[in-house]
């Protein structure tokens, strides 16, 4: 019983030392993908690169495949920012989980541009997944489904 008792003692006063550096993980997962979306809207390509994991993979919008590597991604985006200004993107509702250097971020957005000449909204459910290296938390896999 003594141990039992002890077990739990030891699991209670842990619990808020894990959740408190739990949630600055949490923010700076968020914190991540709203910078990177700055970087977008900037139209600083190379910012945005250093948001990307080198192994990068990716279900897009309307992929039937899964894109890979970070190469893709950029290139990617940097034509997209070609014909792209005015560039915003909010995240709605997000829910963080963090394991370790691991962490996954499930969200709504809505975002506009102007495409073309002509203003693009979209909105959506995304699964982000992020790892923590050298101290910085990394974009290694996104999955983003249109709302209907």
């Amino acid at each position: 019983m003594p141990i039992l008792f002890s077990l739990i003692l030891a699991l209670a006063f842990a619990a808020p030392v894990r959740a408190q550096s739990t949630s600055r993980d949490e923010e700076d997962v968020k914190a991540t993908l709203v910078a990177m979306w700055a970087a977008e809207e900037r139209g600083d390509v190379a910012a945005y690169a250093s948001f990307i994991h080198p192994d990068f993979t990716q279900f897009g919008e309307t992929a039937e495949y899964l894109n890979e590597g970070k190469a893709l991604e950029v290139d990617g985006m940097a034509r997209y920012l070609e014909r792209a200004k005015n560039v915003h993107t909010v995240m709605h509702q997000p829910k963080v989980t963090v394991r370790g250097t691991v962490a996954w971020v499930t969200y709504y957005w809505t975002d506009e541009a102007i495409v073309d000449g002509k203003r693009v909204t979209s909105r959506g459910k995304s699964t982000r997944i992020l790892v923590k290296e050298n101290g910085k938390w990394l974009c290694i896999h996104g999955h983003y489904t249109l709302a209907p």
